[in-house]
């Protein structure tokens, strides 16, 4: 019985080194990878065609063609093979319609073609991201040799501006496994990114991050249009125009709710700073709140588990995994910089008289309302 190959992975084809002879390891189904003397990798498809083994088709080099291209034609050319046609011809026609690999851009495309295949959708979009919106309109039409470490610098510079440290780091961080894969590759000799410290970029220090008008105006319009369902749109909604943390929200209950005043009291036991807090409710968020009123009736949990008992609340990723839905454009934030976000907008918003309480974070209801007319106003796209 003939010995059954094990797969190829990417990261095992990047660990076999060159001997003395060239070598061969066989993914299956005729799949091969040859390893030359030189370090070269090329792909081939072995083949029996009316009874008779026949001369490898070569397929490509391991440079320009990811683990999933090349499965993809060696199954193309086996099912010729089934149907008794030699596949020569058509693999020459793939070879020469080959991309060769020399600037950025296209070395970034075989990257998210094949280090990207097993990761998770959150991975490859954050990964894209970074890529489609700083690296590659800044350097992506450059020789893959002739980018430098002043390169990877002056974008994670420029989006450091922007007042997003965190989204420099990730950016500065897709731009060195780029290059690690491309220099694996042997596509590339040298890491542009490795002498860029990453607490020369961002530290571990509170985070800073506040959603511009427009992204908040953007994340609103997400939500509106979005499947997810129609609680989590109110939760999402509420987080923004009540500022509270993402645990005070989701674990609250209708006995903290007065909606008749208008307040909200969130028990120490529960609040963020350990200190029982009154939120004031803008006609907005009493809006909402009326409205889950309604659909639960106003018993337990105002966000109560949808799986099982209806005693405990929904999980804390829940709002997370809603999020990921929307494919936002704003950059890297966590559902907890809401509140850093309308602090900062009332800091703005406030008169002049009342520029002396903005240190204390006092939000008064009049404020509340001001915060949640503004954020209307982003939504609608208008001016305030």
């Amino acid at each position: 019985m003939p010995k059954l190959a094990i797969p190829l992975s990417e990261s095992h084809i990047r660990t076999l080194q060159p001997r003395a002879t060239r070598y061969s390891v066989a993914d299956g189904k005729g799949l091969i990878l040859e390893v030359m003397p030189t370090g070269k990798k090329v792909w081939r498809f072995r083949y029996t065609l009316n009874g008779q083994r026949q001369p490898m088709v070569t397929i490509g080099d391991y440079q320009l063609v990811s683990l999933r291209v090349a499965r993809a034609r060696a199954q193309k050319y086996a099912e010729m093979v089934a149907q008794g046609l030699s596949p020569v011809s058509i693999a020459r026609q793939d070879r020469g319609a080959e991309k060769r690999i020399d600037v950025l851009r296209d070395g970034a495309e075989l990257y998210l073609a094949s280090a990207m295949a097993r990761k998770s959708d959150e991975y490859r979009r954050t990964t894209q991201r970074a890529l489609d919106k700083d690296i590659l309109p800044a350097i992506g039409h450059k020789p893959i040799a002739q980018v430098t470490t002043d390169d990877i610098q002056s974008i994670c510079d420029a989006i450091k501006q922007r007042g997003a440290p965190q989204m420099a780091l990730h950016t500065r961080n897709v731009a060195k496994r780029l290059f690690a894969f491309l220099i694996a590759r042997q596509l590339a000799t040298a890491n542009p990114a490795d002498a860029i410290a990453a607490r020369s970029v961002a530290t571990q220090d509170g985070r800073t991050r506040v959603l511009t008008a427009d992204e908040i105006g953007g994340l609103l319009r997400a939500i509106h249009t979005s499947s997810i369902r129609r609680p989590l749109k109110l939760a999402l909604n509420l987080l923004v125009l009540t500022m509270a943390n993402k645990s005070e929200l989701i674990e609250a209950t209708w006995r903290e709710f007065d909606l008749d005043a208008g307040v909200w009291t969130i028990p120490a036991a529960r609040a963020g700073n350990g200190r029982e807090r009154r939120v004031y409710l803008s006609k907005q968020a009493l809006a909402m709140l009326r409205e889950l009123f309604g659909i639960r009736h106003g018993r337990g949990y105002v966000f109560p588990s949808t799986r099982g008992s209806e005693n405990r609340p929904i999980a804390k990723g829940t709002l997370n995994q809603a999020v990921k839905t929307l494919a936002l454009e704003a950059e890297h934030f966590v559902l907890n910089d809401f509140r850093r976000t309308g602090l900062s907008h009332l800091g703005e918003l406030r008169s002049a008289q009342e520029s002396e309480d903005a240190g204390k974070q006092v939000i008064t209801a009049r404020e509340m309302q001001v915060w949640a007319d503004f954020v209307d106003a982003q939504f609608l796209g208008t001016q305030v």
